[in-house]
């Protein structure tokens, strides 16, 4: 749960000012992403280890692929955030907006936008696939309930790709850069990131308990 902790208040920050953000504000967000990325990557790595394999014992096509989309998805934000970190620090008293003014600003809005939210949807949906072996375990290590929001989540990432036709007005719910598309998106994403590791958990505890 710590993925959808520390987006709730990074996505806030970015609606505290209307107009440019002081420095303070693009770095501290620039620094919670970090940090809930540098989660992802340990989150990444743990549910490698838990998704099913073929009868040979390598990792399911399905499951190596949901596992390289969320590595690469944390990749391509970490790219993004250098682009938007760079301009206060390249221009600090410029009162620039990194998600709109600078010549990083639309490299930005494309990497935080279609680009990643098509890869972290490969990751949802690639991921409700490969577990669904653990559909017939009892308990299951991956929770239905999970699965099926992935799916979901993975979907309205999918949806919100052709925003990249809609231009780059901040204000209007479906731009590249929209507090629709790009905002709502990336919180609902990572927020059911942080609920998927809770379901894994409990499953694991629940499994436990029934075992012994």
């Amino acid at each position: 749960m710590a993925v959808g902790a520390l987006s709730v208040p990074m996505v806030a920050l970015y609606f505290v000012y209307s107009g440019p953000p002081p420095q303070w504000n693009v770095l501290t967000r620039s620094l919670l992403t970090l940090v809930i990325m540098a989660v992802l990557t340990a989150f990444g790595v743990a549910l490698a280890r838990l998704l099913p394999r073929d009868d040979t014992g390598r990792r399911t096509l399905v499951g190596q692929l949901a596992i390289v989309s969320l590595l690469t998805y944390v990749a391509v934000i970490l790219f993004a955030t250098s682009l938007e970190a760079g301009t206060p620090l390249a221009f600090p008293d410029r009162g620039m907006d990194p998600t709109t003014d600078g010549p990083l600003a639309a490299a930005m809005a494309l990497a935080h936008g279609p680009i990643a939210h098509l890869w972290i949807a490969m990751f949802f949906l690639g991921l409700a696939r490969a577990a669904r072996q653990f559909t017939t375990a009892a308990p299951p290590m991956v929770p239905r309930w999970t699965l099926r929001g992935a799916v979901v989540v993975g979907v309205i990432n999918l949806l919100a790709v052709p925003s990249l036709y809609f231009g780059m007005d901040a204000t209007h719910f479906y731009a590249i850069n929209g507090w629709g598309a790009d905002a709502l998106v990336g919180l609902i994403t990572l927020v059911w990131v942080g609920f998927i590791g809770l379901g894994i958990h409990r499953a694991r505890k629940h499994r436990t308990r029934t075992l012994t």
